[in-house]
């Protein structure tokens, strides 16, 4: 079982003889249909495999029927070679030879077959049985060993790669088709193809979970009227399911284990897998622009399905593991700054290249507007360590297409010094996660003082204010997919993970959550109540902050897992969109104040700031861009931000807002005043007076249940007000 020639051991019958491929070219990588010479219609192959001793394009009919066809042109250490005849819908995948080393790091298996990385289509799902992995994991009385080649054939239990004509019709995706939404005025939706429709009454049921799905008009509305600007998709890119997931009845429902950096997720195709997903994802981000919204992909290109050197054998471990994968000194074993088995060798020419064409192409040839970046500080590391001048962040910032899209980072991954919030250079936004922890320490009542709550409300310039960054590069969220959901977030102190199968041992226990007097479901009235209440302070937080809110699927109508903060396999309703929430009075008041807030925010101008603020004095009145204040109606002192509080007011000046319009007017709008109270007590508040307001009018007051029935409130500046217990106000300067 362990021999290494190009044609041994393939565990399979010798493929009927063909003609030999013409020699084609190097360039483009993956499978395009072109026109040979003669007029000839087939298809050019192109791999990189630098380190390979042969290649094989293996053809499938439809009844699996497999034709191996050489690949005798090699060019700067990429196979190449067109075949006649093969046009778009063909099935193909790789067979490549070489050594079996794995001290070295050489791990080439030819019975394994194995997927393009630029394949534009996938047909199929992996099984992952043994016979997928490319060392022998069921040795008799031997534990699992990744030195022994397993040289049975992979072929029947893998998906194969589709051909497809790539010839986008016209200028489909010319600039003017999209929204381009600035940053300063982006509201982000973070969502699952799949789990946001897949309960959808609006949503015919063969639709449901699909790319169609989520382009049908009643998916677009609910975006449309509550107001979003963008998308964030989990992750589209095809992906594997691991087998431990498989072992125990589950799947892999996030996506965060691609396999194919340019195939849409087969699974979430309604009209096929034989190329049709492709003009289907097409279409859906179509509608998603007609309805002004961009679509963003959450990406990840620090890693693959592979996993470590126990993992199974799909696609780049077979075409050239040394060439696509970080290494450790004892090249047997991967480097492995995810924690998920492997990190993609970003420094390497070829790696850079699959990453960056990948970009190019969901931009240019599938529409999409940005990205948002999985553990993006693995991306930025050069050698060993993570560095904002590394090839990576070099080639995206002189790229005349990617430098264009908006660029988020998770800016963090697990290695040592992985943890870099505020760090990326410009062009790029970030996830805030020392937001999230800021605004939930806060409402539950574990901040020692608000000077970091100063900070993240008003767009974080101690961590964005360098290099010519704004307040955008803050990606404001109090919840994301990883973790508990909003209303989750105030029910539940402690994970409840049992479902996963890991004996609740997965997710974070580092949760700031608080359960408001009773852990999970409860028929308590008034827990219930003070749930739903900080719910809509948390929300109300995050929509009048400075920065770029991201908003969770489901959040803004009180969605559930049931406790679950790590629901990355549950492909099912823990995992998907409840939408018959909305039959509940509490969900649609709070679907209500989440499109009062965000209506709120896109008319007003100094609630979506383009600068960060000064703090000084500004103009003839002396009044301050942004002020703090006491309960007392005092401005806070440097004392004040020191002693222990749960209550915050800050003053939001429309009329110093620098910047101009499209015409080149000063930009003046409303003032505001935001009251945030986290205490157990109500409190009564005085109001800033003369010059900064002769009057205020309550704009929102989160201890009502519904907002747009409530009474007309109006005090006059220097009055006094009852804050209710664990409430935010929003007042508007009325004079």
């Amino acid at each position: 079982m362990t021999s290494t020639g190009p044609g041994a051991g393939t565990g399979a019958e010798a493929p009927p003889p063909t003609p030999p491929a013409w020699p084609g070219a190097p360039t483009p990588l993956g499978a395009r249909v072109r026109t040979g010479p003669g007029g000839v219609t087939g298809t050019n192959f192109a791999l990189w495999a630098g380190g390979a001793e042969a290649v094989e394009v293996c053809l499938f009919a439809p009844d699996g029927a497999e034709t191996r066809v050489p690949l005798t042109e090699q060019t700067h250490g990429i196979w190449h070679g067109f075949v006649p005849g093969v046009g778009p819908g063909r099935r193909y995948g790789y067979r490549v030879h070489g050594r079996w080393d794995p001290w070295t790091g050489a791990r080439w298996n030819p019975a394994k077959l194995l997927l393009d990385p630029y394949a534009r289509a996938v047909d199929g799902d992996y099984t992952l049985p043994p016979e997928v992995y490319g060392h022998v994991r069921d040795w008799p009385d031997q534990p699992v060993a990744d030195t022994v080649r397993d040289d049975r054939d992979s072929a029947p239990y893998v998906p194969k790669g589709v051909v497809v004509h790539d010839d986008v019709p016209g200028d489909e995706w010319a600039d003017d088709r999209r929204p381009k939404t600035p940053w300063a005025d982006s509201v982000i939706y973070e969502l699952h193809v799949r789990g946001f429709t897949m309960r959808h009454p609006g949503v015919p049921r063969e639709l449901r979970g699909t790319y169609a799905g989520l382009a049908h008009p009643a998916a677009v509305e609910h975006l449309v009227r509550l107001g979003v600007t963008a998308v964030e998709l989990l992750p589209v890119h095809q992906f594997a399911h691991e087998d431990h997931l498989l072992r125990r009845g589950l799947r892999n429902h996030w996506g965060y284990n691609s396999i194919g950096y340019f195939a849409p997720h087969a699974a979430y195709a309604a009209t096929g897998t034989g190329g049709e997903q492709v003009g289907e994802f097409r279409r859906m981000v179509r509608a998603l622009h007609e309805a002004g919204i961009e679509v963003i992909l959450d990406v990840v290109y620090n890693h693959t399905a592979e996993a470590g050197e126990l993992g199974p054998m799909l696609s780049l471990r077979g075409i050239d593991n040394r060439g696509y994968y970080r290494l450790q000194h004892d090249a047997r074993r991967y480097a492995d700054y995810t924690g998920c088995g492997n990190t993609l060798h970003v420094v390497q020419p070829q790696v850079l290249r699959l990453i960056t064409d990948s970009l190019r192409y969901w931009v240019t040839e599938m529409g999409v507007d940005g990205f948002r970046f999985d553990l993006a500080a693995a991306l930025a590391r050069s050698m060993h360590d993570v560095d904002m001048l590394s090839p990576f962040l070099a080639v995206i910032a002189q790229d005349p297409v990617l430098r264009r899209v908006k660029l988020i980072a998770e800016p963090w991954d697990v290695g040592s010094g992985g943890y870099q919030v505020g760090a990326f250079p410009p062009l790029w936004t970030e996830w805030n996660d020392r937001y999230r922890d800021a605004v939930r320490d806060f409402w539950r009542g574990a901040l020692p003082d608000v000077r970091d709550l100063g900070y993240r409300l008003s767009g974080s310039s101690d961590l964005y204010a360098w290099g010519g960054r704004r307040p955008y590069a803050s990606v404001n969220f109090v919840t994301a997919h990883d973790g508990f959901t909003l209303r989750d977030l105030v029910s539940y102190e402690r994970k409840h993970n049992e479902a996963n199968g890991e004996d609740n041992r997965d997710g974070t226990d580092d949760n700031r959550s608080w359960n408001c007097g009773a852990e999970g479901a409860t028929d308590d009235e008034a827990v219930g109540a003070l749930r739903r209440r900080q719910i809509r302070n948390m929300l109300t937080t995050l929509l009048l902050s400075t920065g770029v809110p991201m908003i969770v699927a489901g959040d803004e109508m009180g969605r559930t897992q049931g406790g679950n903060n790590n629901a990355y396999c549950q492909d099912n309703e823990t995992g998907w969109v409840d939408w018959s929430l909305l039959d509940e009075p509490w969900a649609r008041e709070l679907l209500a104040l989440s499109r009062r807030l965000l209506a709120l925010r896109h008319a007003h101008p100094v609630l979506r700031r383009r600068a960060f603020f000064s703090g000084r004095p500004q103009g003839t009145d002396g009044l301050r861009d942004l002020a703090w204040f006491t309960a007392g109606g005092e401005e806070m002192t440097e004392a004040d931000w020191y002693a222990p509080a749960r209550t915050i007011a800050f003053y939001l000046s429309g009329r110093d807002i620098p910047g101009r319009d499209e015409r080149g007017e000063k930009v003046v709008d409303d003032s505001f005043l935001v009251i945030l109270h986290a205490g157990d007590g109500p409190v009564e508040h005085r109001l800033p007076g003369v010059p900064w307001a002769a009057e205020y009018a309550l704009v929102v007051d989160t201890s009502r249940e519904e907002q747009e029935r409530a009474p007309e409130v109006v005090c006059p500046g220097g009055g006094t007000v009852t804050v209710p217990a664990r409430s935010a106000l929003l007042w508007r300067v009325a004079d």
